[in-house]
């Protein structure tokens, strides 16, 4: 299997268990969106709470080149590390939502 079909099964697995995992109310969908063909994988919450309409992107991820770049992470523990527990060493993943100048900061890709 090749690094981008593995990173894909990858994501989509760490994608799939964290939605699984998340308790939500009766008002509340999780959706997982996956798009192999654009390297585009996203959760989504839709639904609403009392008045008002949620649609929030609690997560999104691209794969870019042959790093995993975290755009969006809206979670506690961090999608990152989920990603390295999988097996996807540091230096493939990009968090994304840092500022370009502050990424070489953090234990990750810089890009």
């Amino acid at each position: 299997m090749d690094q981008l079909t593995h990173y894909q099964d990858l994501i989509k697995q760490v994608l799939n268990d964290y939605a699984r995992s998340r308790s939500h109310s009766n008002n509340l969908e999780i959706h997982t969106l996956f798009n192999d063909l654009q390297n585009d994988y996203q959760i989504l919450y839709l639904g609403w709470h009392d008045d008002d309409r949620i649609h929030r992107c609690l997560i999104h991820i691209q794969i870019k080149g042959r790093k995993i770049w975290i755009e969006q992470d809206e979670t506690e523990v961090g999608i990152a590390n989920e990603l390295v527990e999988a097996g996807v060493p540091k230096t493939d993943i990009v968090l994304a939502y840092q500022a370009p100048y502050l990424r070489h900061l953090t234990e990750f890709a810089a890009g």
